[in-house]
C-alpha cells in the first residue's frame, strides 16, 4: 500500500485548519450586541485575531497529538530517540510567520484606532473645553445620593489650558465635523456625573439620540477611572488634571451599562451606570422633562421617588412657571 505523500497531508490539514478557523472566528458569540458604528470595526479586528489565534492552537495542539501517538515509546523498546541538532529552515520559518502576523495586526489596528478618531494630527488643537459649572447640581432623580456646598467645591474641575491636545477615541474628526450632542462625563468615588453644557441639565444616567455624533469629555476629581461600554466597544480612561474624549454614533436604541474598568477604589465594582439610547423624540422629551425639574437653584439634593411625593410635592417645580402660588397648590391637595 502506497504511503499519502507528507506534502499532500500537509496541504489538506492547511486547508482544513484554514477553513475551520475562519468560520469559528467569525461564528462566535462571545462579543455583545452591537450597538455604535464603531463597533464593526472592532469585531472585524478582533474576529480576525481570533481566528488566527484558533489556526495557531489547531496547529500546535494537533501537532502535539500527533506525535503523542506516532512517537510515543513502544513496548520493549529501549532505544534512544533520533539526535536532532537543530532545522534551521524550520526555526526561520516558525520566526518569520511569527513575526509577520504581529506585524500585520499591528499596521490593521493603527488603521482601526485612526478610523476611529484615536490619532490626533499634529498641530490639532482641542475645540471643546469642559464646563465645570452645573456639575455642582445634581437632580434628585438621578443620583441617589446627598450634595454638599463642601463637596460641590472638591468637584469642580479646572478648565484645560486654550490649545490642548485631546486624547481620547474621538480625540479627532477625521472629517473635522463639529458633533450633534457634547456631554461632560465626570468620574468620582464611586460615581459617573452626566453635564449637557448646552442645556444645563446634570444626570446620574447618560441619554444620547439615536443616530447623533456624540462627543464626551471625560475627567476624573480625584483617582483614574474608566469609561466602558461593552456594546459600543469603546473605553476611555477618566484622567485627573488629564481631559479624554470618547466619540460614538450609536446605532441601537437600548439601555446599555457604563463600566469603570480601572481599580478606583474600595467601592470600584459598584461604579456603574447606564446609557440610554432613544429615538430623537424621546431624547427631547427626556431633555425637556429634566430642564424643568432642574430649574429650581438647589444647592444640594437626593434621590426621591415620585409616587411617594404628595400632590402640592410633585407639582412644586411646576408652580412658578405656571404662576400657581403654594397656598393653591395647598388647597388642591385637599
Amino acid at each position: 500500500m502506497q504511503e499519502i505523500p507528507v506534502s499532500l497531508l500537509t496541504l489538506v490539514a492547511g486547508a482544513f485548519v484554514t477553513v475551520l478557523s475562519i468560520w469559528l472566528g467569525h461564528n462566535h458569540s462571545l462579543l455583545p450586541v452591537q450597538a455604535s458604528a464603531q463597533a464593526p470595526l472592532v469585531d472585524g479586528f478582533f474576529n480576525i485575531m481570533f481566528s488566527i489565534a484558533i489556526a495557531l492552537f489547531l496547529i500546535v495542539e494537533g501537532t502535539i497529538l500527533i506525535f503523542v501517538v506516532k512517537y510515543r515509546r513502544r513496548k520493549g523498546d529501549d532505544t534512544d530517540g533520533v539526535h536532532i541538532e537543530g532545522n534551521l529552515p524550520l526555526e526561520v520559518f516558525w520566526t518569520a510567520v511569527p513575526t509577520i502576523i504581529v506585524l500585520c495586526l499591528g499596521v490593521y489596528s493603527v488603521d482601526v484606532f485612526t478610523r476611529m478618531g484615536g490619532i490626533e494630527a499634529p498641530g490639532h488643537m482641542m475645540a471643546h473645553s469642559h464646563s465645570p459649572s452645573h456639575v455642582a447640581q445634581m437632580p434628585g432623580t438621578a443620583l441617589a445620593a446627598t450634595l454638599s456646598d463642601a463637596s460641590a467645591s472638591e468637584m469642580e474641575i479646572p478648565v484645560p489650558p486654550a490649545g490642548a491636545r485631546k486624547i481620547g477615541i474621538g480625540g479627532t474628526s477625521q472629517d473635522g465635523k463639529v458633533a450633534d450632542l457634547v456631554v461632560d462625563v465626570t468620574g468620582m468615588q464611586f460615581a459617573w456625573i452626566f453635564n449637557y453644557p448646552e442645556s444645563g441639565v446634570n444626570s446620574g444616567e447618560l441619554h444620547v439620540p439615536i443616530g447623533a455624533d456624540v462627543q464626551i469629555n471625560l475627567s476624573a476629581t480625584d483617582v483614574i477611572h474608566s469609561f466602558w461600554v461593552p456594546q459600543f466597544r469603546l473605553k476611555q480612561d477618566a484622567i485627573p488634571g488629564i481631559p479624554t474624549q470618547l466619540r460614538f454614533v450609536a446605532t441601537k436604541t437600548g439601555t446599555y451599562p457604563i463600566v469603570c474598568t480601572e481599580l478606583c477604589g474600595a467601592y470600584h465594582g459598584s461604579m456603574r451606570s447606564q446609557v440610554i439610547v432613544e429615538t430623537p423624540s424621546e431624547y427631547e422629551n427626556w431633555l425637556t422633562e429634566n430642564k424643568v425639574a432642574q430649574n429650581q437653584e438647589l444647592n444640594q439634593a437626593v434621590a426621591v421617588k415620585p409616587a411617594q411625593l404628595s400632590a402640592s410635592e410633585f407639582l412644586a417645580p411646576y408652580a412658578h412657571d405656571m404662576g400657581i402660588s403654594s397656598v393653591t397648590l395647598e388647597s388642591m391637595s385637599h
